[in-house]
This record gives structure tokens, sequence and C-alpha cells, in this order.
């Protein structure tokens, strides 16, 4: 089974903006999750995109004045933003999640972790290790803002573990999950076409079923404040909160 890292490289990182729905779609709903999710974008401030992808999310937060460390480990996607980004104030880092502390000049005021970012690390040991690094480049009062999928709930039965993500005239994607007892195997069906036929491409890689009443847990215990509630589409939101001055 590929890493995650192998699977966007050699899978989905060709086709991740087009399975958004294309660049303007994608920064239209980057847009749109932010202000549901009520994240603070003050002019200045310094932010931290964990799992940036193509960064429609960079985008929008630089768009409202912040300064934005966009870190991925997939260099093809961070090529793409660095196309798109122009004059806006965003750095790209390809890197490990935990990686980025190295980067930073100044303590953040924000660090996203969005769209199911978290279950792709190795091990419940490396996400306790990201939390602990974010922790100690939070400035005081600054917000760290998870989105992720609970696969710990009762997993998906049958059919319902086949789902249709996007398809054209060109590109069909569908995703199959085959639960484990601490991951969830991602099946990924990319089918292409080719002339007159189509071209099956397959590639799998493992998510962690991370629960997200453990992840507070490990959060305050860093000393952070932790607030767990609902994003959309069905995605758990974990707002923590360092203490303030």
């Amino acid at each position: 089974m590929a890493t995650s890292q192998d699977h966007y490289d050699r899978l989905l990182g060709p086709i991740y903006t087009w399975m958004l729905g294309e660049w303007p779609q994608a920064l239209a709903s980057a847009r749109a999750e932010l202000e549901a999710l009520q994240v603070p974008m003050s002019p200045g401030a310094l932010a931290v995109d964990l799992g940036t992808g193509s960064g429609a999310s960079a985008v929008a937060l630089a768009e409202q004045g912040c300064e934005v460390l966009a870190v991925d480990n997939c260099e093809g996607l961070l090529d793409e933003l660095d196309r798109r980004r122009g004059d806006l104030p965003i750095k790209t880092l390809c890197s490990d999640l935990p990686g980025f502390a190295s980067e930073l000049a100044r303590p953040a005021q924000l660090v996203l972790c969005l769209g199911d970012t978290l279950t792709h690390l190795e091990s419940p040991e490396r996400v306790a290790e990201l939390f602990a690094v974010v922790a100690r480049t939070l400035a005081p009062g600054g917000q760290f803002l998870i989105t992720l999928r609970d696969y710990t709930r009762p997993a998906l039965q049958g059919t319902a573990r086949f789902i249709p993500v996007r398809s054209d005239a060109d590109r069909i994607l569908t995703c199959f999950l085959e639960y484990g007892d601490d991951i969830v195997t991602v099946h990924d069906l990319l089918q292409l076409r080719q002339g007159d036929g189509w071209q099956l491409q397959v590639s799998s890689y493992p998510k962690l079923r991370l629960r997200p009443a453990w992840l507070c847990e490990v959060l305050q215990d860093l000393g952070l404040q932790t607030e767990l509630g609902l994003a959309g589409r069905g995605m758990a939101l974990i707002r923590a909160t360092a203490a303030g001055a």
C-alpha cells in the first residue's frame, strides 16, 4: 500500500483541483468555509495552512491580509499554488506537517488543518507530535482549527463504501473505503478516457481512525482550550485556543 504522499504524487495530485470542481469553485468554497468556521483573519496576522493542497484556503486567508505559510508534501500542488498566488503574501513549504515550525520567524496567530488532512499522518504518535509543535508556535490567544472525518463512528457497510467523487466526459473518480481496526484504507479508482476507450488507474493509502474526543484531550494536556463541534459535509470541528497574554 502506498503512503499518502505516494498516493498524492502518483494519482490525486494531478487531479486534485479538478476533484474540487476546478479552481474558481475551490476558491469560492474555501472562502465560504472560512467564513462559516468564523476563522479570525486580521491584516498582518501570521497564518499557517497545514495540508494546503493547491492552496485555496491559503489564498482566501491572504486575500484578507494574512501572511500565510502554506505547507504540503506534494510538490506538484505547491507548484500550482505558486502559479496562482501572484503578489499575495503566501510562502510555500514542501515538508511533512511538523516541519513548518522551522520556517516561522514569529508565533502564529492561526494554524489551520482542514479537510481531513490530520488523518493522513502515519500514526496517533505523529498526530500528538504535530499538536505539540503547534502548541509551541501559537501566539497568546492564537487558534488552531481542525476539521476531520470521524472514522471511529460505525463503519460503512456494503455498497455504501463506494463513494462517487466527481465525473465529467473524460474522467471518473470513485472512492472505496475498507475499514480496519485503526485505519481506513482508501482506494481511489480513476477512469480516464483514452481515445475510444478508458484507462483505469488505482491507488490505495491509509487514513487514521482518530477519535475527536481523544484529539481534544491531547490538546488540553498541552495547555490549549478546546471546543468540539461540527463543520460542513459531516466533518468534526476542533477549535483549540492558546492561553492569552
